[in-house]
């Protein structure tokens, strides 16, 4: 009787060791890819950035006038240094699902699983939100120059407007890439966009306001052609 209370006992213990025994060489699987990731992320991505830079394709981005574009979005580095960025962070993601899979457990297959249909849709709402940051900056000093020479008080928070309408814009429709916030971006468009024409009006109206103003009164000032009294003859 007694053994047989002891065998209740270490029942459970023992399936857990026999578990545990035979988890063990999935877990050594998991890190030898997880370690081979890290070290080909690191690697590629170093390679790729030097590649770049040899074939000169930060001085062509310079040429191209795209570096100062990421300049005024607030993006410091260099066209090579964040492809190379960008391969290595990719390789460390595919790494680190690739050897959750090789745990070979069904939850987290399915997970991982998941997590792979669901790149392309984080790729895709990461490009429109970093298009719409760099559209943004770009247009707020566009309407910030014309608004300030339309002599505008408020040209800065004209700018800031113009700047906010397209960043919610691209927040927007990034959650709509990630499934978040679909009915949002309805009724966020034609507000946002709304917004947006009218900044454009503004800007433009009364930045060319100068222009239009010199125009009518070289018009207006100009000398009247045609037959006076004096040139009227009678016969």
């Amino acid at each position: 009787m007694t053994s047989q209370w002891i065998e209740t006992l270490l029942e459970p213990v023992t399936v857990l060791g026999r578990q545990t025994l035979a988890i063990v060489p999935n877990v050594l699987a998991m890190s030898l890819l997880l370690l081979a990731g890290v070290g080909t992320a690191w690697f590629a991505g170093h390679a790729v950035e030097r590649f770049l830079r040899v074939i000169g394709l930060d001085r062509m981005s310079d040429r191209l006038g795209l570096t100062s574009t990421f300049l005024r979005g607030g993006i410091k580095s260099a066209p090579s240094h964040l492809i190379g960025r960008t391969i290595h962070w990719l390789i460390l993601l595919f790494a680190s699902i690739a050897s959750l899979e090789a745990l070979h457990i069904d939850s987290i297959s399915r997970l991982t699983h998941a997590t792979v249909a669901y790149i392309p849709h984080l790729v895709i709402a990461t490009l429109i939100g970093i298009a719409g940051y760099l559209i943004s900056n770009f247009v707020a000093q566009g309407v910030l120059i014309a608004a300030v020479n339309a002599g505008l008080p408020p040209a800065r928070l004209i700018a800031s407007a113009a700047r906010w309408t397209i960043q919610l814009l691209s927040v927007a429709m990034a959650l709509e890439q990630l499934g978040i916030a679909e009915h949002i971006v309805a009724v966020g468009f034609g507000i946002t966009w709304g917004g947006i024409v009218l900044a454009a009006a503004l800007a433009f109206g009364l930045g060319g306001k100068d222009l239009a103003r010199s125009f009518l009164e070289r018009r207006l000032a100009a000398p009247l052609h045609g037959p006076t009294h004096d040139d009227v003859h009678h016969h």
